[in-house]
């Protein structure tokens, strides 16, 4: 906390002081508002807002009449309590909730707010909409400390707070997966409630254009559809897909701005254009025809450089202009591989006659068009930082995910800057490797690694600082095939980054961020959102005893150990009263272990998880426990069938090499092996990769699961060939006696399926004395 105003501060020291005679936490005196205020200063008291109170503005304070009506509806849908909204001449003599716009408020940064709760009620005045917005937000949180109803005490206190950057974003990704508008809308109130302000929009790609343009029906009608594989890929009931109205986009962009959210549309160029040229093969290199994409990654279509396709952008961009009323307007400008516009006779006259010296240059004049043409429309243009490799156009700023230093290069040539970077601002990175996470992409992105993220970077000079305006994180849809698995993603690593973009750097603290969370889960659950809770979910790992096959050697823990862990054994859920974990437990089989996570003060940090533990159990191993080859990376975790929507086995897997490692198999008595797997379509646009992918020697049509011992390399204990048709989608079981072997090893998986078919992916590989069904099911 710092000073700032005319009031005695209460200084952390003194309040640490204060609980720690009261044997309590040094933490809970601190409100649980996320992101963490600026300034906070807690006072002595407290003041009860019940049904009887009301929430007062001003005649004419249209500002503080939008967001006391948020509010309100906030309230009543969290707390049970509705609260009436009163125009009042007078409205700080009422007591109450007060809402006010006022010129000569003590925040003077844009966004800023001043709240006060004292003896006489909740005061909220700031300079600007947004800041009145914010102070109501933080009024409602203020309000839900639980998830109890009706009245509720709110302590007294001060608090003057700004934000730190000005772009404070999330991208969704609606071209690999389409989401309602009543979708998008849970979104933007999510945002809202963590101070977010830029929705940047990804609306085109390969697998689909989602935005009606009137002048071009065939964009929708033919670019919003394809054909995902699996058995019913030749089906016309199996086209997915969708697209935005221009109706239902006008009504995305007001709900946001009324949430003082900025819609930035991104319409990508020029590449990751295989919808539009499937629409229009005209604004293609080559004059054909493609399917839309099937294949995430990257394709190879690109827009033509003719005065032609540059004018249908241009158009195209008068109709996004028309509904997104944003200063940014973003162009993409990544993963454009230039093979294309290489073996194209027409686009190499094209560069020799403009005086363009390779492929790379003729993309920034290629931007730069398109950045010209917004420039005079009274926009500003912004990329992805590959627009940065044929020099940066001097009309962009650049979105830089590919790490920071695209941000760092441009910020130092004058050019504006937002830091996007991967992996860490990739929210369909998993949060954990538990068993129980849906798909995405198997670098592991905590909740303390987005916490750490710093918006600033050191080696931007401080003049050139400036530049800098603000972060966001990326939700690319490709393995995130439903608004669930989008909230799973998003929450609550949201909150790490609502602090990242708003929090003064000395007022960060991750210890403090935690203790907050609890109250910020209850409002998720108020809200109906299905967040994850990875970061405090227990593991539950048994290990077979070496001493006694009637015993397992139980361990639990957590990703973050902030937490007390208490357990059961006898079917029942743990509770305050529950034994506490402290060290490995030695427990009779079979057994089943139930364990949940809590806070010093008895609250809940997740749901609770259960595991039987028993001879069968210790002898299988689940995708978790499957590494990939040679150093345990994997890549992917993907679902059954690409766009599946509803909860589904999920499988991690290498595209590159289908290889998996399994860690420390006792094989004292192990005579067969059994692995559940499933065929899976390989949708994956390697490009120039493509090459690399690592094929292997097969005995059968379909190829084997073979099993070697200790290395990949070694010696081969099974071969087992992989049944049934190779479709995407198709579930299999796989079954081979096991070569006699004693100790612990470690056993590698390889697959020898061929490589321009269906992806083979064990789920779960299982070990036991004996077959249970035939080799060849």
């Amino acid at each position: 906390m710092r000073s700032g105003s005319s009031r005695m501060p209460v200084t952390r020291a003194v309040i640490m002081a204060c609980l720690l005679a009261l044997g309590g936490s040094a933490y809970a005196a601190l409100p649980p508002l996320i992101p963490q205020p600026a300034q906070v200063h807690v006072g002595q008291g407290s003041y009860v807002v019940d049904s009887a109170a009301a929430i007062h503005v001003a005649p004419g304070d249209a500002a503080a009449a939008d967001a006391a009506h948020y509010l309100a509806d906030l309230l009543a849908r969290t707390r049970g309590l509705r609260l009436a909204v009163r125009e009042d001449a007078t409205p700080a003599s009422h007591g109450g909730i007060v809402l006010r716009s006022d010129a000569h408020a003590a925040v003077t940064q844009a966004e800023g707010y001043v709240l006060d709760v004292d003896a006489d009620g909740i005061r909220v005045v700031s300079r600007d909409a947004a800041g009145l917005f914010y102070g109501a937000i933080s009024a409602w949180q203020l309000l839900t400390p639980d998830t109890a109803k009706g009245a509720v005490s709110v302590p007294q206190l001060h608090v003057a707070d700004w934000p730190r950057f000005a772009w404070r974003g999330l991208m969704l990704d609606s071209a690999r997966h389409f989401q309602s508008p009543d979708d998008i809308k849970v979104v933007l109130d999510a945002m809202a409630q963590h101070k977010l302000n830029v929705f940047h929009w990804h609306l085109t790609d390969d697998q689909g254009w989602r935005l009606q343009i009137r002048r071009y029906p065939k964009l929708t009608e033919i670019g919003a559809w394809r054909k995902p594989p699996g058995p019913l890929s030749e089906s016309a009931a199996a086209t997915y897909g969708g697209y935005y109205t221009q109706a239902q986009v006008r009504d995305v962009v007001a709900y946001a701005a009324a949430r003082h959210i900025t819609v930035v549309p991104e319409i990508d160029m020029p590449g990751h254009a295989q919808a539009a040229v499937a629409a229009y093969p005209d604004i293609g290199v080559t004059g054909e025809r493609p399917a839309v994409s099937i294949d995430w990654g990257v394709n190879p279509y690109l827009f033509n450089v003719d005065e032609h396709t540059i004018t249908f952008l241009h158009n195209v961009l008068d109709e996004v202009m028309e509904l997104f009323p944003s200063t940014f307007i973003h162009v993409g400008g990544d993963e454009a591989i230039k093979d294309q516009w290489q073996a194209s006779p027409a686009v190499q006259a094209r560069m020799r006659s403009l005086g363009i010296k390779d492929e790379k240059a003729l993309q920034t004049w290629f931007i730069e068009r398109m950045g010209v043409y917004l420039t005079q429309h009274g926009r500003r243009l912004i990329g992805w930082d590959e627009i940065l490799e044929g020099g940066l156009p001097p009309s962009a700023s650049v979105m830089s995910w590919r790490g920071i230093q695209g941000a760092i290069d441009a910020a130092r040539m004058g050019h504006d800057v937002v830091l996007s970077p991967a992996p860490t601002l990739y929210f369909d990175n998993l949060q954990s490797h538990r068993s129980d996470e849906p798909s995405g992409r198997l670098g592991v992105q905590s909740l303390a690694d987005v916490y750490k993220f710093e918006t600033m970077p050191p080696q931007i000079p401080a003049e050139q600082a400036k530049h800098v305006l603000g972060a966001q994180a990326n939700v690319w849809t490709e393995y995130l095939t439903a608004p669930w698995q989008i909230q799973h993603a998003v929450f609550p690593r949201m909150d790490a980054l609502a602090e990242a973009v708003w929090t003064p750097l000395g007022e960060r603290d991750f210890g403090r961020f935690v203790e907050r969370l609890p109250a910020q889960f209850g409002r998720y659950r108020l809200l109906g959102l299905r967040y994850a809770d990875s970061a405090f979910a227990v593991d539950i790992e048994g290990q077979a005893d070496a001493s006694s096959k009637d015993k397992a050697r139980v361990t639990l823990s957590t990703q973050m150990p902030v937490a007390t862990l208490r357990y059961t054994t006898d079917g029942s859920t743990p509770g305050p009263a529950s034994p506490v974990y402290r060290q490995p437990v030695d427990l009779p089989l079979p057994v089943t272990v139930t364990a949940i996570p809590f806070t010093a003060d008895g609250r809940p940090l997740a749901e609770a998880r259960t595991q039987r533990i028993d001879s069968s159990s210790l002898a299988s191993f689940d995708s978790a426990h499957l590494a990939g080859c040679p150093h345990g990376d994997l890549g992917l975790r993907v679902p059954l069938l690409p766009d599946a929507t509803a909860p589904a086995p999920v499988y991690n897997v290498d595209v590159m090499n289908s290889c998996w490692q399994i860690r420390s198999v006792r094989l004292d008595g192990i005579a067969s092996v059994a692995v559940d797997g499933a065929w899976l379509a390989r949708n994956y646009g390697l490009a120039h990769d493509a090459v690399k992918v690592v094929a292997r020697t097969s005995r059968t049509e379909n190829g084997e699961f073979e099993i070697h011992l200790d290395r990949c390399d070694g010696p081969l204990l099974a071969s087992l060939p992989l049944p049934g048709r190779a479709e995407p989608g198709t579930p299999f079981r796989a079954t081979s006696a096991l070569s006699a072997h004693a100790g612990v090893h470690d056993l590698c998986v390889l697959s020898t399926a061929p490589i321009h078919g269906a992806l083979a992916a064990p789920g779960r590989v299982s070990f036991g004395a004996r077959l249970t069904s035939p080799e060849t099911p």
